[in-house]
């Protein structure tokens, strides 16, 4: 056990000697806040690799086969997984991550008893230096299991020794594109399948509460390659004006976080969509605001915007006036639509309005206007009827 420890100690000894002649955290010069912050994170990495190797311990005392006798059970825990969790406070997934790390690392012994090297004995060492944590140790781990399968274990082994050498110094995010590059490199026709895997799991899913709409995406790569791109198109623009620009400290200075900025950029992208006249993919989608002509005219009031349940105030409406069009429409005292457009084959854009005014959206089920299209009750060709509103619908 002590040779298990001695790199833990190194590390503490350094942490120690980095925070000498130090009162608190404050009085650290950037020297020493640098050479601190990189004790804590050796003197982390040591502390993880002893627990790997105690966690492998406690589960190994712990497997089902000992019934009663298991160490977990003894002290009142389903397993070693919930034992680890409890008692140093981490997730059940963080505990089970560390049993495995553990028991992938730890020396093995055959069916007569005799010692074998480790399972992956880079891993294993570079743990135990303090190079690398759990971790980067997990993420490795489960990669060459995979890789092991499908490319046989002298390339799982090449695989280990350059992801060991070439881990150390990275974060988590770097680790894991490294693996997934090097998984499309030594697995090639497995590509397709995951990108398979990866585009059944994308989703959107949108709803509303406080007046905002909450979105939430997940998207694979093939479908979020062109939305982050249009994003951080739009965030780049907007952080050049910035830079160009007036004075940061001027009252009128833009003061967007970069959340909103991305925020404004979604609703540019998809404002660009509804209004460009060569986009056929939208099924007819528009945005509809409905204000009275007093409240525009006067600035004061609000308006409705379809599907939303939030109102908006006038300098809104005014402001998302600016890409569309007013369509100024009067309503009888029975709540008909009068003077809407003329006869032709196909209902016209204000037709469509009207209609969606006054059935609300699909007349048959519900669907908001946005998601509508007008058609003839008595069809154009077949019955001869007239493309007027007494004889249209929502649908």
């Amino acid at each position: 056990m002590t040779s298990t420890l001695d790199p833990l100690f190194e590390a503490v000894a350094l942490l120690r000697d980095s925070w000498a002649g130090a009162h608190g955290g404050t009085d650290l010069t950037r020297t020493q806040l640098i050479a601190v912050n990189d004790a804590i994170g050796a003197a982390k990495r040591c502390l993880d690799a002893v627990h790997a190797e105690v966690a492998a311990g406690i589960a190994h005392e712990s497997r089902r086969e000992l019934g009663p006798d298991s160490l977990a059970k003894q002290q009142g825990f389903r397993g070693a997984a919930q034992l680890i969790a409890t008692t140093t406070g981490a997730s059940t997934g963080d505990a089970a991550r560390l049993v495995k790390v553990g028991e992938a690392t730890a020396p093995r012994t055959n069916l007569i008893g005799e010692t074998m090297p480790s399972k992956f004995p880079a891993i294993r060492a570079a743990l135990g230096a303090g190079r690398i944590d759990t971790t980067v140790a997990g993420a490795l781990v489960a990669f060459l299991d995979r890789i092991r399968l499908k490319a046989g274990h002298v390339v799982a082994s090449e695989a280990e020794t350059t992801l060991v050498e070439m881990a150390p110094g990275l974060a988590l995010d770097d680790v894991r594109r490294m693996i997934t590059r090097m998984e499309a490199h030594l697995d090639p026709d497995g590509v397709a399948p995951r990108e398979d895997e990866l585009r059944a799991r994308a989703s959107v899913s949108m709803f509303q509460r406080d007046g905002m709409l909450h979105l939430t995406a997940v998207l694979d790569p093939a479908r979020s390659a062109p939305v982050k791109a249009a994003i951080e198109g739009y965030v780049s623009a907007e952080f050049a004006a910035k830079r160009d620009g007036r004075d940061p400290d001027a009252p009128d200075a833009d003061r967007r976080t970069l959340g909103q900025i991305q925020a404004d950029a979604l609703a540019h992208v998809a404002e660009h969509a509804l209004t460009c006249l060569k986009n056929s993919t939208l099924n007819g989608a528009t945005v509809i605001v409905r204000v009275t002509a007093a409240d525009l005219e006067s600035g004061s009031g609000s308006g409705l915007i379809d599907g939303l349940e939030q109102p908006v105030g006038i300098p809104t409406v005014r402001r998302m006036a600016g890409g569309g069009t007013v369509t100024r429409w009067m309503r009888g005292e029975d709540g008909q639509i009068l003077n809407w457009g003329r006869d032709r084959r196909l209902f016209t854009r204000t037709q469509r309005h009207a209609l969606a005014e006054r059935d609300g959206g699909c007349a048959f089920c519900g669907l908001p206007p946005a998601m509508t299209k007008a058609h003839h009750i008595d069809w154009w060709a077949r019955d001869h009827g007239t493309t007027d509103l007494a004889n249209a619908t929502s649908c």
